[in-house]
C-alpha cells in the first residue's frame, strides 16, 4: 500500500511566505507593464533573451560549460554540456522550457552549473528546434535524438551509464515524450530517475490553465494557447500521447521528482500526472511550494531554495 499524500494546506493564503508574495507581486508588475509580450518577431525575442535583455536577467556564463553538436533527425542539434569538478557519477540530460516557442540552455546557465557542481553530474542540455518555424515533432525528434546519443556514447563520454532526465515547463513535457519514444520505438529504459518541474502534460489544457486569465504571474492562459497552437502549427494534435504525455501508457517509467507551486497556472498538469504515474506503479514524490508561480525556481526565494535543495539531494542520490 502507498501513498501521495497533498496537503490541502499549501493551496491557502496562510502558507504563503511573505518573500515569495514579493516576488510574485514584482513578475507580475513587470510583465503587466508589457501590451503585448508577442507583438514582437519571436527571432527579437529569443535574441534579447539571450543577450540578457529581456524581462528577467540572464545568468553570467559557466566556466563549465562548452557547446557541441550532435547528430538530428534534420541536422545538427547543439548541446550545452556542463561538467562536474570530478569524474562524472551521473549525466542529466536536460530539457528547457519557454512553451516549444522560446528559451534555451544558455538560460538555465544557473540551474545547470549547480547541479554540476552540487551533484557530480554532468549536465547536458539540449538546443531543440523551436516552433513555429520548426514545430511539432521537431522539438521531441531532437531530444530523442539527444537521449539516443547519450546511451550510444555516454559511457565512452562521461564514463558512466547512470543517467537521469528533467526539464521544466514545456522542457518537463519534452522528457516525459522522450522517456516513452525510448521505451517505445526503441525498447530502452536507460534513465533512471526525472525532475519534473511544471510540465504542460496535457496539451488540451486543464480546467487550471482554462480558469487562469489574463493575470500575468509568468504565464496566463493565453500564453499557453499561443504557445500549443505554435508548436502544433503543422502536425500532431493536443489529444495524442506523443503530444499531451498524461494520455499514454505510463507504466515502467523511471521514479520522478515532481515539483509544482500552488500558484502556477499549470498545477492541475502536475497533480493529474504525479497520480498516473504512481498509478502506473512508479516511483514518485510530489513536492507542491505554496505560493510558487511556474517555474518558481528560475526566481530568488525562501521556496527555490528549498526546492533546489530538495532537486540536489534527489539527483546526488538517485
Amino acid at each position: 500500500m502507498s501513498k501521495l499524500v497533498l496537503d490541502p494546506a499549501v493551496f491557502t493564503d496562510a502558507a504563503v511566505a511573505p518573500d515569495t508574495r514579493m516576488v510574485n507581486d514584482a513578475i507580475v508588475k513587470a510583465l503587466g507593464a508589457i501590451p503585448d509580450r508577442w507583438a514582437a518577431p519571436l527571432a527579437d525575442i529569443r535574441a534579447a533573451r539571450l543577450a540578457g535583455k529581456g524581462t528577467f536577467p540572464l545568468s553570467p556564463e559557466s566556466p563549465r560549460a562548452s557547446v557541441e553538436t550532435i547528430p538530428g533527425p534534420r541536422g545538427a542539434v547543439p548541446v550545452r554540456i556542463f561538467m562536474p569538478d570530478g569524474a562524472p557519477k551521473g549525466v542529466y540530460l536536460h530539457i528547457h522550457g519557454g512553451g516549444w516557442t522560446v528559451g534555451s540552455a544558455r538560460e538555465n546557465e544557473a540551474l545547470l552549473d549547480r547541479i554540476a557542481a552540487n551533484c557530480g553530474l554532468a549536465v547536458v542540455s539540449v538546443d531543440y528546434a523551436l516552433a513555429p518555424e520548426v514545430p511539432y515533432p521537431a522539438g521531441p525528434d531532437d531530444c530523442e535524438a539527444a537521449a539516443l546519443w547519450l546511451v550510444k556514447e555516454g559511457k565512452a563520454r562521461f564514463g558512466t551509464e547512470r543517467f537521469a532526465i528533467g526539464g521544466e515547463s514545456g522542457g518537463a513535457t519534452l522528457a516525459v515524450v522522450t522517456l516513452l519514444r525510448l521505451r517505445d520505438r526503441h525498447g530502452l529504459s536507460p534513465f533512471s530517475a526525472a525532475v519534473l518541474t511544471a510540465g504542460c502534460y496535457d496539451l488540451r489544457l486543464t480546467a487550471s490553465v482554462r480558469n487562469w486569465g489574463d493575470l500575468p504571474l509568468v504565464l496566463n492562459t493565453r500564453d499557453v494557447t499561443f504557445f500549443v497552437n505554435n508548436y502544433l502549427r503543422l502536425e500532431g494534435k493536443a489529444d495524442e500521447p506523443d503530444v499531451s504525455p498524461l494520455l499514454a501508457n505510463l507504466k515502467g517509467l523511471p521514479k520522478a521528482l515532481f515539483i509544482v507551486g500552488s500558484r502556477d497556472l499549470l498545477v492541475d498538469d502536475t497533480l493529474f500526472m504525479a497520480n498516473a504515474w504512481a498509478a502506473a506503479g512508479n516511483g514518485t514524490e510530489l513536492d507542491v511550494y505554496p505560493g510558487g508561480c511556474h517555474v518558481f525556481i528560475a526566481f530568488p526565494g525562501s521556496i527555490s531554495d528549498q526546492a533546489l535543495k530538495r532537486v540536489d539531494g534527489y539527483l546526488a542520490d538517485f
